[in-house]
């Protein structure tokens, strides 16, 4: 509903809990609802702190923000106030290459705790995916394996939700976030897409940003799927200490400060890399995303 005109002169604080272009749905402490007319670019999003004044909202600073460039370039805001950030995959459609690598570091890089979030674990092609992404990954962070669908798994990562975070799920097209949110979260029944017989990708179902409170505790923001998550600016030194598999190279130093960990002398990445600590196909991605952000 809009603000009521007798209140035009009050000042409230609220929390953004839904981005709908054109206005933005406002959560008071009273548990009231406002929808607020604003800019298309006016660069508010899901998760900001507001003081509003009628029509007008003023953004309080932002503890956190996650952003990600698209295949254009174009540069989008995912979440303000977060500390946590899942990546949903799955084994259909499966994740691109470096997709979760990014989000990880994107993570890491605006002080957030990433997790996995591996859904579809009932289809026949799970038990190998898990298992891979294990493998690459659960040095690194935690990873959540689960069924949307049957339930299986949601109960450990209800519990970690639980703690207390605000969050937001990523991921491609058809992973099933917006199952993985109504199963979390039943009483929202977000529309499920379905994939794309001719291409294998999913379809979009969520066109709108929006916070939802867990009834176990936690809060999480669902997002539209994109294909893509660009890195911003993040420098090559930054890409290298969030890497996830160079966890060991914080123990070590390398001769030169700036460092990118390719052919430059005394690198003790590569050193680590020869002994055998640092796994060769973790280097190997790691070169390949190092391209984009130098």
């Amino acid at each position: 509903m809009d603000l009521d005109p007798s209140q035009s002169a009050l000042v409230r604080e609220g929390l953004i809990i839904a981005h709908h272009g054109v206005a933005v749905e406002v959560l008071f402490a009273s548990g009231e609802h406002y929808l607020v007319r604003v800019k298309r670019r006016s660069g508010h999003v899901v998760g900001d702190d507001v003081l509003v004044r009628g029509e007008v909202l003023e953004r309080l600073p932002r503890r956190t923000e996650l952003r990600r460039r698209d295949a254009m370039g174009k540069v989008h805001l995912v979440g303000a106030n977060l500390d946590v950030l899942g990546v949903v995959v799955s084994p259909s459609p499966p994740p691109p290459a470096g997709f979760i690598d990014r989000v990880i570091v994107a993570a890491r890089a605006a002080n957030l705790r990433p997790f996995v979030v591996v859904n579809k674990c009932d289809l026949d092609a799970a038990k190998g995916f898990i298992m891979e992404l294990r493998d690459t990954y659960a040095e690194a962070v935690s990873v959540f394996p689960l069924s949307a669908v049957t339930g299986e798994g949601l109960t450990l990562l209800r519990e970690f939700l639980g703690e207390g975070h605000r969050g937001a799920f990523v991921g491609i097209t058809g992973v099933g976030k917006s199952s993985l949110l109504n199963a979390l979260c039943p009483e929202i029944d977000l529309r499920v897409g379905t994939l794309n017989e001719y291409n294998g990708k999913g379809r979009h179902t969520t066109t709108v940003s929006t916070l939802h409170s867990l009834s176990d505790g936690g809060e999480l923001i669902d997002t539209p799927g994109f294909q893509d998550f660009g890195l911003v600016d993040i420098s090559a030194q930054d890409f290298a200490d969030h890497f996830p598999g160079f966890e060991k190279t914080k123990e070590v130093r390398c001769r030169f400060r700036n460092c990118r960990h390719r052919t430059e002398p005394g690198c003790a990445v590569v050193e680590l890399v020869t002994r055998g600590e640092v796994r060769a196909e973790r280097y190997a991605t790691y070169l390949e995303i190092l391209r984009e952000v130098v």
